[in-house]
């Protein structure tokens, strides 16, 4: 039985995440090295006010997952493979041995930036649920242009995709799939239109910075959900991560890949269960559980052989 860290995307956030990390001395270094690298209090970066911030969202996602998976280490419950959704693919890549923290801390500040610099307000994403791709992308069709871009981005599930574009596209977008019968459209908790070509600008500005930061090659098997395919080599890694804000999110067959490579138990780090409700009908005779409300020795009971 093989156990999958999963890390979550933007939209997963909570205000307080950060202080609701266990009290241990892995959650401490963390915190430690986060300040040391970013000259700030980490925990100044989880009020409900700075949470309005791309880049608060983003770093707090990855100081938490981080420093939830270092927990589990310690206590001796090590993950087989990683696998990230959008943002979360960095601390993925953080807990795999590909890429230093501080180093994952100053890319993923960077990345915000680049993001948040280049749609300040009037973008966003949105999910639909109880459509196919095919649908969906009829409807994206009769909306898209050069004025109103819209994308499909990420494919959670088979009728649980996610859209991203400009807000006037989105909203007509989730008309449409209302009318033809969706069971839900609505806006999510991200500021700017993740997964989709709008940025491919701002990923030829991050992978400049990839280029003076050393990856290497994971101790454990490393999943993209945007390559859908284990990467090992770290030039792979780097590439992909530097452009995995302008490309699709493939959740569901990524998860299905773990499984197929022996994944039987996937844990989500904080915040939230998003992830494991979508990842527990893939997992056959598997389970997927959220750190979300559970004490940690469950957690590593569940995880224990």
């Amino acid at each position: 039985m093989s156990v999958l860290f999963s890390f979550p995307g933007q939209g997963a956030q909570q205000p307080g995440m950060l202080h609701a990390l266990p009290p241990h001395a892995e959650v401490e270094r963390t915190l430690n090295e986060t300040a040391e690298a970013l000259k700030l209090d980490p925990l100044s970066l989880d009020s409900e006010q700075a949470l309005q911030s791309t880049v608060a969202v983003q770093l707090c996602l990855t100081i938490a997952g981080v420093a939830m998976a270092r927990l589990f280490i310690a206590e001796g419950a090590r993950p087989e493979m990683v696998v990230g959704f959008s943002i979360g693919e960095y601390p993925a890549a953080v807990v795999a041995g590909a890429l230093g923290y501080a180093d994952a801390l100053h890319l993923v500040a960077l990345r915000a930036h680049l993001m948040e610099d280049a749609f300040p307000n009037g973008y966003g994403m949105a999910v639909i649920v109880g459509l196919e791709r095919a649908q969906l992308e009829a409807l994206i069709a009769r909306v898209h242009s050069n004025a109103t871009p819209v994308y499909l981005a990420n494919l959670n599930a088979e009728r649980q995709l996610a859209i991203s574009g400009a807000e006037s596209a989105l909203r007509a977008v989730m008309a449409l799939a209302n009318e033809q019968g969706a069971s839900k459209a609505e806006r999510l908790a991200v500021k700017v239109p993740s997964h989709c070509p709008l940025f491919l600008p701002a990923t030829q500005e991050l992978a400049k910075a990839f280029a003076g930061v050393r990856v290497l090659k994971p101790s454990l098997t490393y999943l993209s959900s945007s390559a859908v395919r284990a990467l090992f080599q770290p030039n792979r890694i780097a590439d992909t991560l530097a452009a995995n804000m302008a490309r699709q999110v493939h959740w569901s067959e990524t998860v299905r890949l773990a499984w197929e490579r022996g994944a039987r138990i996937a844990v989500e780090m904080p915040c939230g269960s998003v992830l494991s409700k979508l990842t527990e009908p893939v997992l056959i005779n598997g389970r997927a559980i959220s750190c979300q409300g559970m004490r940690i020795d469950t957690l590593l009971a569940l995880m224990s052989p």
